[in-house]
């Protein structure tokens, strides 16, 4: 090719190439291929042809022919931006969206080989960790994402092509990189938030969701399943010299130990982060609550009946918090709303409830009249179905009906002691008819998880919920036969979704609006100076201290249990309650009447057995 044409006679040449390769005569087509072909530690000359090989094909791209010019096609398909400076970036750039501007039978091609440039090549991996490689990625993507809108502006319905080509090249959960994935996903979430984001956004999100789900689900860890449910609530064990800075529960570390060096939980870890991180972006700009719509689609669709799901689910729970008042209570009231729907599967309604259930206890962002409201309407439905079914308990038969009982009682375990201080919510609590549900021939007591049932009663009777409140008497070894047969063979009695997290930069942004059962202050708690809240207070509804920043020390959070009600400490997870193995009505006689407090903790779900 010579040199010295001008841009209009380059561009010439290479259209008679492109023709004479169609009737026969390929000398100067294959020579113009081979301009295109990648050369290893190419000279300053071969670049610079490169490049003008690359413009003239830009003008010439109404001449290029899907079947003749196969071998061009293919060449330019194996080039890659992130070999090359900026110069053969720009040309490559033109040539793709001349090319995808010229016919409409081009726009898939041209869109997937923009696509393939989220990651770079395998080889260059670790070559983007290090600052020189941030930049060339910087310069890779700015224009990869500049592209696809000047190709959309042009082709309008080019986002409708983009969405399934970026959902199906999305790297594998098996990959042995995890950067590719993490850089794979950020550039999900900047077509998400971008100018086209109106159009892709809604499929963007719900296929990370949906890789998310992937990778959760192939991450286990060893547990029996009887053993941890009894000892959801289980007396606290001294904790070892090695953690005792850490001063989490053993069973908790010991799954975080487990999951060191997964691969798996690493990426997921990394993905959550990142989730994070735009639904922060969302809230600044302003779009959270449009994103959360989707979300909120996707979680129904893909997260709620998925085989108990250990993290994926906390992505809700962050756009929860950002935004308590809007995404928050739209949530609670979803999950209200799918288990009181007759018309759904049983699975999807125990599944719902039990979300709602974790999803109460574990906000510190929700405030007390609202879990209040949420109560009554399990209540109110729990009483409807106990007078329209007046028959012997049948764990089997009447699943639904003790999952709701079950989310009751486990709501309570962590908010009574705040819904009790607070008079109006006091007085709703009391004129609710639990005792009746309680007391009812399905015998929920006798169903509902031993550990739940106890210490629901123990509060219910420190705090006089019930006038006879003493009577009930619960015996845990039924729990083999009832219990087991209401869970079912997926256990979802035991499932509680927003137990702690245990993925590592996940559980940084989870925990300034998380609660653990240290830092509950139940009803047969003995705090000195408790106030009674005044009911026409809206700060009286915070049941929990809010830390804004984390990072933070203990000491530097510490907050008076009388301000807040909540002495929030986020690396404890204690829980006080009645010893195992004892008969309720004996240990009230022996040890909640001289009110005595034993220690002990709840232990975080080991999903998947126990959660």
């Amino acid at each position: 090719m010579e040199n010295e044409l001008s841009d209009s006679q380059l561009v010439q040449l290479v259209k008679n190439s492109l023709a004479a390769a169609i009737s026969g005569d390929r000398d100067d087509y294959e020579e113009l291929v081979g301009y295109l072909h990648p050369k290893k530690n190419p000279r300053a000359d071969e670049i610079a042809m490169l490049v003008t090989t690359l413009k003239a094909l830009s003008g010439a791209v109404s001449d290029i022919d899907w079947v003749h010019h196969e071998a061009l096609l293919f060449a330019v398909s194996r080039m890659s931006m992130w070999n090359y400076g900026t110069d053969v970036m720009d040309a490559m750039v033109e040539l793709i969206i001349s090319l995808a501007a010229s016919n409409g039978k081009y726009v898939d091609w041209c869109l997937e080989m923009l696509v393939k440039h989220f990651v770079p090549p395998f080889y260059l991996v670790e070559l983007v960790k290090k600052e020189k490689g941030i930049d060339r990625k910087n310069n890779v993507l700015s224009r990869v994402h500049a592209a696809l809108q000047e190709i959309t502006d042009l082709v309008p319905l080019a986002p409708l092509r983009l969405s399934p080509i970026v959902v199906q090249r999305m790297p594998s959960v098996f990959s042995q990189q995890p950067l590719e994935i993490v850089m794979y996903v950020e550039n999900m979430l900047m077509l998400e938030s971008g100018a086209i984001g109106e159009t892709v956004g809604s499929t963007m999100l719900p296929a990370l969701v949906d890789r998310m789900i992937e990778m959760d689900v192939d991450i286990g860890w060893d547990g029996n399943l009887e053993e941890d449910a009894k000892g959801i609530f289980e007396m606290e064990l001294e904790e070892d010299a090695e953690f005792a800075d850490e001063a989490v529960p053993p069973s908790e570390l010991l799954k975080r130990k487990s999951l060191q060096g997964n691969l798996v939980v690493e990426k997921l870890d990394s993905l959550m982060v990142l989730t994070f991180l735009h639904l922060e972006s969302c809230q600044n700009s302003g779009r959270l609550t449009e994103v959360f719509d989707v979300l909120l689609a996707s979680f129904e669709r893909t997260v709620l009946n998925a085989y108990k799901s250990k993290f994926t689910q906390f992505v809700m729970f962050y756009a929860c918090a950002l935004d308590p008042e809007g995404c928050g209570v739209k949530f609670a009231t979803v999950l209200t709303d799918l288990f009181g729907c007759d018309a759904n599967p049983p699975i999807t309604r125990m599944s719902a409830v039990a979300y709602l259930a974790s999803y109460l206890s574990r906000s510190k962002f929700l405030s007390a009249a609202l879990v209040s409201s949420i109560i009554q309407r399990l209540v109110d439905w729990c009483y409807a179905y106990c007078k329209l079914h007046n028959f012997d308990m049948n764990p089997r038969l009447h699943q639904v009906f003790y999952s709701g009982c079950q989310a009751i009682m486990y709501i309570m375990c962590f908010r009574m002691r705040s819904l009790m201080d607070i008079p109006r919510l006091r007085l709703q609590l009391l004129n609710m008819p639990m005792e009746a549900i309680w007391k009812h021939k399905l015998s929920p007591l006798k169903v509902c998880l031993p550990t739940v049932v106890e210490e629901f009663l123990r509060q219910a009777k420190a705090a006089q919920l019930f006038m006879t409140a003493e009577s009930f008497v619960f015996n845990d070894l039924l729990e083999s036969d009832l219990s087991r047969a209401f869970g079912g063979m997926d256990r979802l009695d035991m499932f509680f979704p927003f137990d702690p997290c245990l993925l590592k930069k996940s559980e940084s942004y989870i925990r300034p609006h998380f609660v653990r059962w240290s830092n509950v202050r139940t009803t047969y708690d003995n705090d000195d100076n408790d106030e009674v809240s005044d009911s026409d207070s809206e700060a009286s509804d915070d049941d929990f201290v809010d830390r804004n920043a984390r990072g933070m020390t203990d000491d530097e959070m510490a907050v008076s249990v009388d301000d807040v009600g909540l002495d929030f400490d986020p690396n404890l997870n204690k829980m006080s309650i009645t010893p195992k193995n004892t008969p309720l009505k004996s240990r009230y006689e022996t040890q909640l009447e001289q009110c005595t407090r034993m220690p002990a903790r709840i232990r975080p779900s080991t999903s998947p057995e126990s959660l």
